[in-house]
C-alpha cells in the first residue's frame, strides 16, 4: 500500500480536530492554540457533524487533550531553557509542535516524532504539501511495532544521543499497551541520561473516573476494542508512580487533573474543565 493510502490513525484524527474545536468553538484565552492538526487531516467539509465532534458531548474530552498536550508543552519549553536539547514523542500521530513552535528547534531543540511507518510516511507528505517540510531538527523516526523493531534502536540511528538530557512525552498511548510493556518503556526511559523528563498520560480504573466522564469513557474503550485496538491497561495513580520508581527514576509524581484545571482553566467564562480522574498524568525524572 503507497503511503499516501495509509493516512493517519483514526484516533490521532480525533484528537487533532478536537483541538481544532477548542479554538473554533469554546471561549477565549484558549489553553491551546492548534489548527496545524486539523490541516495536516484535512477533513472532509461536514467533520463537524461527526458524531465525536458534538460540541457538548465532547465538552470535556476536549479539556482533557488540551490540558495535557498545553502542560506537556510548557514542560518541554522550561526544560529546553535550562538546556535540554533533544524532546521525544513516542506515538507522534498528529502532532505539531515542531509546526507551531519552530523557534524552540532554531534555538537547538532537536525533535523526534516516533510513529508508524505507514502513518509517519503519509505524514511527511502532507509536511511538504502544505509548505511546512521537514527542518533538519525535526526527525521522523518511523517505527513498525507489529514487526518488532525496538524504537529505542531506531530513536538512536535517527541521531538521538542517550548521553544527554531530553524529555521523553508519551501521551494516549498507554491504554493501548499492556502492562508489561509500559514498564518497559519506564525502564527504557529511566536509563536516559540525569536530568531527563518523562511525560505520560494514563487512563485511571473506570471506577475511579467521575460520574460526568464514565459514560463517554466507557463507549471510547467499547469503540477501541471494536476498532481492533483495545484498551489493555488501567493504572491507579499509586500503582503508577510505584511501577515508575520501581523502573529506576529519581522521582516520579502523579499530576491530577485537577491540577491541570486550576493551572489552564481557571476563571474560565464558558466553565470549560478537564474531568476528574479519568486520563491523567506521570511526570518522572532521572
Amino acid at each position: 500500500m503507497e503511503a499516501s493510502e495509509v493516512g493517519p490513525e483514526p484516533t490521532a484524527v480525533r484528537v487533532a480536530l478536537w483541538r481544532a474545536l477548542h479554538v473554533e468553538h469554546d471561549a477565549a484565552p484558549h489553553v491551546l492554540e492548534d489548527d496545524v492538526g486539523l490541516r495536516l487531516a484535512a477533513p472532509d467539509a461536514d467533520w463537524r457533524q461527526r458524531g465525536d465532534m458534538h460540541l457538548e458531548g465532547t465538552k470535556l474530552f476536549r479539556a482533557s487533550i488540551v490540558a495535557r498536550a498545553r502542560f506537556v508543552e510548557d514542560l518541554v519549553c522550561e526544560a529546553a531553557a535550562r538546556g535540554a536539547r533533544q524532546y521525544v514523542i513516542l506515538g507522534a500521530g498528529l502532532d505539531s509542535f515542531a509546526q507551531r513552535r519552530p523557534e524552540v528547534g532554531a534555538a537547538g531543540l532537536t525533535v523526534f516524532e516516533v510513529d508508524q511507518p505507514g502513518p509517519q510516511a503519509w505524514k511527511r507528505l502532507r509536511l511538504m504539501e502544505l509548505g511546512f517540510g521537514v527542518p533538519d531538527w525535526l526527525r521522523l523516526v518511523p517505527v513498525d511495532f507489529e514487526a518488532g523493531d525496538s524504537w529505542w534502536d531506531r530513536l538512536v540511528a535517527a541521531g538521538f544521543d542517550a548521553a544527554r538530557p531530553a524529555v521523553v512525552a508519551s501521551t494516549g498511548v498507554s491504554m493501548y499497551l499492556t502492562r508489561e510493556a509500559v514498564a518497559a518503556t519506564l525502564r527504557q526511559v529511566a536509563a536516559l541520561a540525569p536530568g531527563s523528563t518523562f511525560v505520560m498520560s494514563f487512563v485511571t480504573p473506570m471506577e475511579l473516573a467521575s460520574p460526568d466522564v464514565r459514560p463517554g469513557f466507557e463507549q471510547a474503550a467499547r469503540g477501541a476494542a471494536a476498532g481492533g485496538t483495545p484498551w489493555l491497561s488501567y493504572f491507579t495513580p499509586g500503582e503508577m508512580v510505584a511501577m515508575a520508581t520501581a523502573a529506576g527514576f529519581h522521582d516520579a509524581r502523579h499530576i491530577p487533573s485537577a491540577e491541570l484545571g486550576r493551572r489552564y482553566f481557571a476563571g474560565r467564562p464558558d466553565g470549560l474543565r478537564p474531568p476528574l480522574c479519568g486520563e491523567e498524568l506521570l511526570v518522572a525524572t532521572t
